[in-house]
Protein backbone atom coordinates (compact mmCIF):
# COMPACT_ATOMS: atom_id res chain seq x y z
CA UNK A 1 0.00 0.00 0.00
CA UNK A 2 1.89 3.33 -0.81
CA UNK A 3 2.09 5.74 1.67
CA UNK A 4 1.53 9.20 2.13
CA UNK A 5 4.04 12.02 3.47
CA UNK A 6 3.42 15.34 4.72
CA UNK A 7 6.62 17.24 4.15
CA UNK A 8 6.26 19.83 6.62
CA UNK A 9 8.52 23.06 6.32
CA UNK A 10 8.54 26.55 7.72
CA UNK A 11 8.47 29.87 5.12
CA UNK A 12 10.66 32.42 4.78
CA UNK A 13 7.32 35.14 5.91
CA UNK A 14 8.66 37.67 8.14
CA UNK A 15 8.19 38.92 11.03
CA UNK A 16 6.84 35.63 11.82
CA UNK A 17 7.44 32.30 9.79
CA UNK A 18 4.21 30.26 9.09
CA UNK A 19 4.50 26.54 8.67
CA UNK A 20 3.73 25.33 4.86
CA UNK A 21 3.36 21.30 3.76
CA UNK A 22 2.71 19.34 0.64
CA UNK A 23 2.53 15.50 0.14
CA UNK A 24 4.84 13.09 -1.14
CA UNK A 25 3.42 9.35 -2.21
CA UNK A 26 6.09 6.70 -1.61
CA UNK A 27 5.77 2.96 -2.50
CA UNK A 28 6.89 0.46 -0.36
CA UNK A 29 8.06 2.86 2.00
CA UNK A 30 9.32 1.47 5.71
CA UNK A 31 8.60 4.06 8.29
CA UNK A 32 11.77 5.22 8.61
CA UNK A 33 13.35 8.95 8.19
CA UNK A 34 16.38 7.41 6.26
CA UNK A 35 13.60 6.41 3.58
CA UNK A 36 13.15 9.67 3.04
CA UNK A 37 14.23 11.59 0.22
CA UNK A 38 15.41 15.25 -0.56
CA UNK A 39 12.76 16.85 -1.77
CA UNK A 40 12.05 20.61 -3.27
CA UNK A 41 9.59 23.14 -3.15
CA UNK A 42 8.81 26.33 -5.07
CA UNK A 43 10.95 29.01 -2.81
CA UNK A 44 9.30 32.13 -4.85
CA UNK A 45 5.59 31.00 -3.23
CA UNK A 46 7.06 31.10 0.15
CA UNK A 47 9.01 34.55 0.36
CA UNK A 48 12.51 32.19 0.42
CA UNK A 49 13.40 32.38 -3.19
CA UNK A 50 13.58 34.59 -6.51
CA UNK A 51 11.59 33.67 -9.62
CA UNK A 52 13.76 32.90 -11.72
CA UNK A 53 15.91 30.49 -9.20
CA UNK A 54 13.17 29.17 -7.17
CA UNK A 55 14.30 25.86 -6.23
CA UNK A 56 14.79 25.23 -2.50
CA UNK A 57 15.33 22.20 -0.61
CA UNK A 58 13.33 19.89 1.87
CA UNK A 59 15.74 17.81 4.12
CA UNK A 60 13.74 15.87 6.52
CA UNK A 61 15.11 15.61 10.14
CA UNK A 62 12.12 13.78 12.26
CA UNK A 63 9.60 11.68 11.07
CA UNK A 64 6.09 10.82 12.63
CA UNK A 65 3.28 8.37 12.23
CA UNK A 66 0.04 10.69 11.07
CA UNK A 67 -2.84 10.33 13.33
CA UNK A 68 -5.52 11.56 10.44
CA UNK A 69 -4.03 9.47 7.57
CA UNK A 70 -4.48 5.86 6.67
CA UNK A 71 -0.69 4.47 5.62
CA UNK A 72 0.41 8.17 6.22
CA UNK A 73 3.36 10.12 7.83
CA UNK A 74 4.16 13.48 8.77
CA UNK A 75 7.94 14.92 8.22
CA UNK A 76 9.34 17.81 9.63
CA UNK A 77 11.98 19.31 7.51
CA UNK A 78 14.46 22.03 7.86
CA UNK A 79 15.03 24.22 4.63
CA UNK A 80 17.98 23.87 2.49
CA UNK A 81 19.29 26.47 -0.74
CA UNK A 82 19.62 24.32 -3.76
CA UNK A 83 23.56 23.90 -3.40
CA UNK A 84 22.84 21.93 0.14
CA UNK A 85 23.95 25.30 2.79
CA UNK A 86 21.02 26.11 5.49
CA UNK A 87 18.70 28.91 4.10
CA UNK A 88 19.12 31.94 5.66
CA UNK A 89 15.21 31.21 7.57
CA UNK A 90 16.58 27.76 8.72
CA UNK A 91 16.71 28.58 12.17
CA UNK A 92 16.96 24.69 12.78
CA UNK A 93 20.26 24.87 11.80
CA UNK A 94 21.70 27.67 14.52
CA UNK A 95 21.52 25.37 17.23
CA UNK A 96 25.23 24.33 18.64
CA UNK A 97 23.82 21.08 20.77
CA UNK A 98 25.22 18.16 18.68
CA UNK A 99 25.32 16.19 21.85
CA UNK A 100 21.64 16.56 22.69
CA UNK A 101 22.83 17.67 26.08
CA UNK A 102 20.34 20.60 26.91
CA UNK A 103 16.83 19.48 27.60
CA UNK A 104 14.11 21.94 26.01
CA UNK A 105 10.10 22.01 27.77
CA UNK A 106 8.20 24.54 25.38
CA UNK A 107 4.75 25.97 27.02
CA UNK A 108 2.39 26.93 24.18
CA UNK A 109 0.18 29.11 24.92
CA UNK A 110 -2.41 30.07 21.79
CA UNK A 111 -5.83 31.40 21.24
CA UNK A 112 -8.23 29.00 19.03
CA UNK A 113 -10.22 31.40 16.62
CA UNK A 114 -13.36 31.53 15.50
CA UNK A 115 -13.44 31.83 11.86
CA UNK A 116 -17.23 32.53 12.01
CA UNK A 117 -17.51 35.10 14.14
CA UNK A 118 -13.67 36.62 14.25
CA UNK A 119 -13.51 36.40 17.88
CA UNK A 120 -12.43 33.59 20.42
CA UNK A 121 -15.08 30.93 21.39
CA UNK A 122 -16.47 32.39 24.59
CA UNK A 123 -16.55 35.91 22.73
CA UNK A 124 -20.13 37.45 22.37
CA UNK A 125 -20.61 40.13 19.53
CA UNK A 126 -18.97 43.06 19.79
CA UNK A 127 -18.25 42.98 23.51
CA UNK A 128 -16.34 40.65 26.15
CA UNK A 129 -16.89 37.79 28.58
CA UNK A 130 -16.77 38.28 31.87
CA UNK A 131 -13.72 39.45 33.30
CA UNK A 132 -10.40 36.76 33.50
CA UNK A 133 -10.36 34.46 36.38
CA UNK A 134 -12.57 31.57 36.21
CA UNK A 135 -11.18 30.15 32.41
CA UNK A 136 -7.84 29.10 33.87
CA UNK A 137 -7.88 25.21 33.93
CA UNK A 138 -11.90 25.70 33.76
CA UNK A 139 -14.48 23.44 34.26
CA UNK A 140 -17.83 23.50 32.39
CA UNK A 141 -20.11 25.42 29.49
CA UNK A 142 -19.80 28.34 31.13
CA UNK A 143 -15.79 28.39 31.08
CA UNK A 144 -14.55 26.16 29.32
CA UNK A 145 -14.90 26.79 25.31
CA UNK A 146 -12.64 24.65 22.88
CA UNK A 147 -12.50 21.83 24.56
CA UNK A 148 -13.31 19.03 21.76
CA UNK A 149 -10.91 20.64 19.69
CA UNK A 150 -8.10 20.52 22.49
CA UNK A 151 -8.52 16.96 23.20
CA UNK A 152 -8.59 16.21 19.44
CA UNK A 153 -5.43 17.70 19.52
CA UNK A 154 -3.46 15.95 22.08
CA UNK A 155 -4.96 12.24 20.74
CA UNK A 156 -3.60 13.17 17.79
CA UNK A 157 -0.08 14.17 19.31
CA UNK A 158 -0.44 11.20 21.84
CA UNK A 159 -1.11 8.76 18.77
CA UNK A 160 1.79 10.75 16.49
CA UNK A 161 4.79 10.25 19.27
CA UNK A 162 4.62 13.83 20.27
CA UNK A 163 5.74 13.99 23.70
CA UNK A 164 3.42 16.04 25.15
CA UNK A 165 3.32 16.50 28.71
CA UNK A 166 0.23 17.81 29.60
CA UNK A 167 -2.42 20.69 28.50
CA UNK A 168 -4.47 23.16 29.70
CA UNK A 169 -7.11 25.82 29.90
CA UNK A 170 -5.65 29.26 30.08
CA UNK A 171 -6.41 32.51 31.67
CA UNK A 172 -8.77 34.00 28.72
CA UNK A 173 -11.62 32.67 27.11
CA UNK A 174 -11.05 30.42 24.28
CA UNK A 175 -6.98 30.36 25.49
CA UNK A 176 -5.08 27.38 25.97
CA UNK A 177 -2.10 25.49 26.76
CA UNK A 178 0.04 22.58 25.52
CA UNK A 179 3.38 21.57 26.72
CA UNK A 180 6.00 19.66 24.80
CA UNK A 181 9.66 18.32 26.50
CA UNK A 182 12.19 16.93 24.47
CA UNK A 183 15.78 15.66 25.20
CA UNK A 184 18.05 17.93 22.70
CA UNK A 185 16.85 21.40 21.49
CA UNK A 186 16.41 20.00 17.65
CA UNK A 187 14.13 17.00 18.93
CA UNK A 188 12.21 19.25 20.94
CA UNK A 189 12.10 21.93 18.19
CA UNK A 190 10.87 19.17 16.15
CA UNK A 191 8.22 18.18 18.08
CA UNK A 192 7.05 21.57 18.96
CA UNK A 193 6.74 22.20 15.32
CA UNK A 194 4.64 19.47 14.34
CA UNK A 195 2.33 19.93 17.57
CA UNK A 196 1.60 22.99 16.28
CA UNK A 197 1.15 21.61 12.44
CA UNK A 198 -1.25 18.99 14.34
CA UNK A 199 -3.38 21.82 15.87
CA UNK A 200 -3.59 23.77 12.88
CA UNK A 201 -4.79 20.80 11.04
CA UNK A 202 -7.15 20.02 13.70
CA UNK A 203 -8.76 23.64 14.06
CA UNK A 204 -9.93 23.29 10.80
CA UNK A 205 -12.57 20.41 11.62
CA UNK A 206 -13.61 23.08 13.67
CA UNK A 207 -13.81 26.10 11.68
CA UNK A 208 -11.13 27.37 14.16
CA UNK A 209 -7.75 29.47 12.96
CA UNK A 210 -4.92 29.31 15.66
CA UNK A 211 -4.11 32.43 17.24
CA UNK A 212 0.02 32.33 18.33
CA UNK A 213 0.30 36.54 18.28
CA UNK A 214 1.47 36.89 21.93
CA UNK A 215 -1.91 39.75 22.43
CA UNK A 216 -4.31 39.28 19.93
CA UNK A 217 -6.97 41.21 22.34
CA UNK A 218 -5.04 44.22 22.03
CA UNK A 219 -4.47 46.92 24.75
CA UNK A 220 -7.20 45.11 26.94
CA UNK A 221 -6.62 43.68 30.35
CA UNK A 222 -6.26 40.13 28.94
CA UNK A 223 -3.20 38.08 29.57
CA UNK A 224 -1.45 37.76 26.60
CA UNK A 225 -0.02 34.52 24.90
CA UNK A 226 3.93 33.04 25.64
CA UNK A 227 5.95 30.10 25.06
CA UNK A 228 7.87 30.21 28.03
CA UNK A 229 11.21 27.78 27.69
CA UNK A 230 12.49 25.75 30.12
CA UNK A 231 15.88 24.52 29.75
CA UNK A 232 18.56 22.80 31.12
CA UNK A 233 22.08 20.76 30.23
CA UNK A 234 24.06 18.46 32.47
CA UNK A 235 25.78 20.57 34.64
CA UNK A 236 22.23 22.01 35.88
CA UNK A 237 21.24 18.55 36.42
CA UNK A 238 23.40 17.24 38.43
CA UNK A 239 25.66 21.00 39.88
CA UNK A 240 23.58 21.25 43.32
CA UNK A 241 24.92 25.00 43.67
CA UNK A 242 22.99 27.62 43.84
CA UNK A 243 25.59 29.87 42.03
CA UNK A 244 25.58 27.50 38.78
CA UNK A 245 22.39 28.90 38.71
CA UNK A 246 23.22 32.52 39.26
CA UNK A 247 26.02 32.79 37.04
CA UNK A 248 23.52 32.08 33.91
CA UNK A 249 20.62 34.30 34.92
CA UNK A 250 23.58 37.12 35.12
CA UNK A 251 24.76 36.24 32.22
CA UNK A 252 21.15 36.32 30.45
CA UNK A 253 20.84 39.91 31.91
CA UNK A 254 23.91 41.22 29.96
CA UNK A 255 22.14 39.45 26.47
CA UNK A 256 18.98 41.27 26.69
CA UNK A 257 18.85 41.96 22.29
CA UNK A 258 19.83 38.82 21.25
CA UNK A 259 17.08 37.32 23.28
CA UNK A 260 14.01 39.80 22.70
CA UNK A 261 15.29 39.49 18.84
CA UNK A 262 14.12 35.84 18.36
CA UNK A 263 11.77 35.86 21.03
CA UNK A 264 8.73 36.41 18.63
CA UNK A 265 7.23 39.76 16.61
CA UNK A 266 5.30 41.80 18.91
CA UNK A 267 6.54 40.70 21.91
CA UNK A 268 6.49 44.58 23.04
CA UNK A 269 2.66 44.58 23.33
CA UNK A 270 2.78 41.73 26.09
CA UNK A 271 6.24 42.30 28.13
CA UNK A 272 5.14 44.95 29.67
CA UNK A 273 5.48 44.34 33.12
CA UNK A 274 2.11 43.63 33.77
CA UNK A 275 -0.08 40.00 33.70
CA UNK A 276 2.73 37.93 35.02
CA UNK A 277 5.39 39.47 32.95
CA UNK A 278 8.61 41.96 33.20
CA UNK A 279 8.70 45.09 31.15
CA UNK A 280 10.66 44.11 27.45
CA UNK A 281 13.85 46.61 27.79
CA UNK A 282 14.19 45.24 31.67
CA UNK A 283 15.81 42.00 32.87
CA UNK A 284 14.91 39.79 36.52
CA UNK A 285 15.21 36.40 37.95
CA UNK A 286 13.90 34.93 41.20
CA UNK A 287 12.83 32.15 43.25
CA UNK A 288 9.38 31.07 41.69
CA UNK A 289 8.72 34.69 40.52
CA UNK A 290 6.08 34.22 37.52
CA UNK A 291 6.54 38.25 37.13
CA UNK A 292 10.22 37.67 36.21
CA UNK A 293 12.26 37.80 32.78
CA UNK A 294 13.53 33.99 33.97
CA UNK A 295 11.59 31.98 36.93
CA UNK A 296 13.66 29.87 38.76
CA UNK A 297 11.47 26.66 39.87
CA UNK A 298 11.09 25.75 43.51
CA UNK A 299 11.66 22.23 42.65
CA UNK A 300 15.05 23.15 41.69
CA UNK A 301 16.14 24.60 45.08
CA UNK A 302 14.05 21.66 46.88
CA UNK A 303 16.06 19.43 44.83
CA UNK A 304 19.57 20.59 46.12
CA UNK A 305 19.75 22.72 43.40
CA UNK A 306 19.79 20.41 40.43
CA UNK A 307 17.35 21.09 37.78
CA UNK A 308 16.14 23.62 35.37
CA UNK A 309 15.46 27.48 34.80
CA UNK A 310 11.97 28.79 32.97
CA UNK A 311 12.91 31.87 30.64
CA UNK A 312 9.11 33.59 30.71
CA UNK A 313 9.86 36.13 27.95
CA UNK A 314 9.35 33.59 24.53
CA UNK A 315 5.83 35.23 23.34
CA UNK A 316 3.56 32.43 21.80
CA UNK A 317 4.33 32.94 18.22
CA UNK A 318 8.68 32.58 18.67
CA UNK A 319 10.42 29.82 17.21
CA UNK A 320 11.20 27.15 19.17
CA UNK A 321 14.49 26.24 17.07
CA UNK A 322 15.54 30.58 17.43
CA UNK A 323 14.70 30.70 21.18
CA UNK A 324 16.62 27.20 21.87
CA UNK A 325 19.59 28.39 20.06
CA UNK A 326 19.67 31.88 21.67
CA UNK A 327 19.65 29.92 25.25
CA UNK A 328 21.99 27.67 24.39
CA UNK A 329 24.57 30.55 23.26
CA UNK A 330 23.77 32.39 26.40
CA UNK A 331 24.05 29.69 28.41
CA UNK A 332 27.74 28.70 27.10
CA UNK A 333 28.90 31.81 27.64
CA UNK A 334 28.16 32.10 31.12
CA UNK A 335 31.24 30.21 32.30
CA UNK A 336 29.78 27.74 34.21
Amino acid sequence: MPSKLEYIWLDGCTPTQKLRSKTRVEKDFGGTLEECPMWSFDGSSTEQAAGDDSDCLLKPVAIFPDPDRKDGYLVMTEVLNADGTPHASNGRATIDDDDDDFWFGFEQEYFLWDTNTDLPPGFPPGGYPGPQGPYYCSVGAKNAYGRPCVDEHLDACLAAGINVEGINAEVASGQWEFQVFGKGAKRAGDETWVARYILERTGEKYDYAIELHPKPLGDTDWNGSGMHANFSNGLMRSCGEEETFNKICEAFKKQIPRHIEVYGAHNELRLTGAHETERLDSFSYGLSDRGASIRIPVGTKDNGWKGRLEDRRPASNADPYKVASAIIKTVKESGI
